[in-house]
């Protein structure tokens, strides 16, 4: 992608959002279990949220963003993703759900790298702590529900 514009990037995020807001919806539809239909929702919410900031950010605001660094785990990076299916366990939705999160820590790490200008690298390091951060939250989930109980 070949950014311009501030908006540009924030049109690109966005739709990004919507993706990831549409894939967790079409997963909702297809879960059995009230637990995975919870945490699904919690996830969508999650990105919902996440594209009203972006919708809400100018270039003003973008100024004050801090890219915090957010730790990684890495627990998901070695484990092997399922496709989503109507019987997909809970173990399966964390590792997909994280994997989702990567991919979009990758893309927005990418085009940080390609960035020209400066508030448009700043823009996508925002970006990428903030996918960190959905994916940290689905490790510990992975971490509390599936490693301390085995």
């Amino acid at each position: 992608m070949e950014t311009k514009t501030f908006e540009q990037v924030i049109e690109f995020a966005i739709q990004r959002e919507e993706e990831a807001i549409k894939a967790y919806g079409n997963m909702i539809e297809i879960a059995e279990t009230p637990g995975l239909k919870t945490l699904l929702a919690e996830l969508q919410g999650e990105e919902r949220n996440h594209k009203k900031l972006l919708q809400e950010l100018t270039e003003e605001k973008a100024e004050s963003l801090k890219a915090e660094d957010v730790i990684d785990l890495k627990i998901s990076d070695y484990l092997v993703e399922e496709s989503p299916s109507a019987d997909m366990t809970f173990q399966d939705l964390l590792i997909l759900a994280a994997k989702k999160e990567q991919m979009a820590v990758d893309l927005y790490s990418g085009l940080a790298q390609e960035a020209k200008e400066e508030e448009i690298k700043k823009l996508f390091e925002f970006l990428v702590m903030q996918e960190k951060s959905h994916k940290l939250k689905l490790e510990k989930e992975y971490e509390t529900r599936v490693l301390d109980e085995n």
